[in-house]
């Protein structure tokens, strides 16, 4: 499977905005994109003639690489949340927040979603009594997310309480810090993913 293996905050720079991919050090002053608010490359600072189509590439670029997914799988997303009933872009930012990585990362769980990611791949959590290991795995109203007692001693999941206490969890879920355990409440809504992303753009994007 491709992998990219360049700096993540270049992802931030080139995309114009933080993207949070290294977690609380995306607060700090090491953060380059604070440091080097540009484009980067020998020509970053050039201004340049932005297309419509950039524009949509740009967006689409930004969401997929917030999440961390490769272009095939997240196309295949946009595929099924076409399928679905309701507004096509709003569906595939509920697909993508179901994710499994997604959740354990707005759990509080792991400092960012790529640390996510390894964790569930390593197999540190259960969900609803069973262990589970794919970072993709949809997550429904009424799952369980937690971690197994002889896993509580991780140091990212040690300081859980406290990552939960300064980011908070939203409100589709509910967070248990002491009980390293998680709670999916109900299905993520649209005004549940604070960030800035314009999903019709990709919808458009893709449409063409």
């Amino acid at each position: 499977m491709a992998k990219y293996t360049e700096a993540k905050c270049r992802m931030c720079r080139r995309e114009g905005c933080k993207l949070f991919l290294k977690g609380d050090r995306c607060f700090t002053d090491k953060c380059a994109y604070d440091r080097r608010p540009y484009a980067p490359g020998q020509h970053g600072r050039a201004r340049k003639k932005v297309s419509e189509y950039a524009v949509q590439l740009r967006e689409k670029q930004k969401t997929r690489r917030i999440y961390g997914i490769l272009e095939r799988q997240f196309h295949g997303y946009f595929v099924k949340a076409d399928m679905q009933r309701g507004v096509t872009g709003t569906n595939l930012l509920v697909i993508l927040e179901r994710r499994l990585d997604n959740v354990v990362f707005r759990l509080g769980f792991a400092n960012s979603r790529n640390q996510a990611r390894q964790l569930v791949r390593h197999g540190v959590f259960t969900l609803n009594g069973r262990k589970v290991d794919i970072p993709s795995l949809q997550v429904r109203v009424g799952d369980s997310i937690e971690v197994p007692e002889k896993n509580r001693k991780i140091p990212v999941l040690a300081e859980a309480q406290e990552v939960i206490a300064r980011r908070g969890c939203p409100a589709w879920l509910e967070a248990d810090g002491a009980a390293f355990k998680g709670t999916v409440k109900a299905m993520p809504q649209r005004d549940d993913i604070q960030f800035p992303v314009n999903e019709q753009l990709i919808v458009e994007l893709y449409s063409k």
